[in-house]
């Protein structure tokens, strides 16, 4: 058995134009999913419940601890979200493992708080109907 844990990983998101742009400094959250959908087939004669396992999904929300506006930076890469509607290739790689997909940004929320901080989350859904697979 090998369990692993803290160590780090490689975010790797295409900027509006399709150029593959290494998020990984700036990126200090990550939470992705790979959901199926399920679907209740339960007859009144059964005893318990029946399920047909359906689609596949891909979610993912990146957690900036800090904006950055360097040159192929995070703000330069997110900025189009807004005003762009392309799909983006999207790698997640930790521990010699690859999740990569095609995803759809769907926002860019900046926040300032009351320290003078400001933090963004950008969220992200599966734009192609391919399954996402670890590679």
């Amino acid at each position: 058995m090998a369990l692993e844990a803290g160590f780090p990983m490689t975010i790797i998101v295409d900027d509006a134009g399709g150029t593959p742009r290494t998020l990984s400094a700036v990126i200090n959250t990550v939470q992705f999913a790979t959901p199926r959908g399920v679907q209740d087939v339960t007859g009144v004669s059964m005893s318990a419940i029946a399920r047909l396992l359906l689609l596949a999904d891909q979610t993912v929300t990146y957690g900036l601890a800090a904006f950055d506006d360097a040159a192929n930076s995070s703000h330069d890469v997110f900025k189009t979200v807004s005003s762009s509607s392309v799909a983006r290739t999207n790698s997640i790689a930790l521990s010699g493992q690859t999740l990569a997909s095609e995803m759809y940004f769907t926002d860019y929320q900046l926040n300032r708080g009351a320290d003078g901080s400001i933090t963004a989350s950008v969220p992200g859904v599966l734009a192609n109907g391919a399954v996402p697979t670890w590679a």
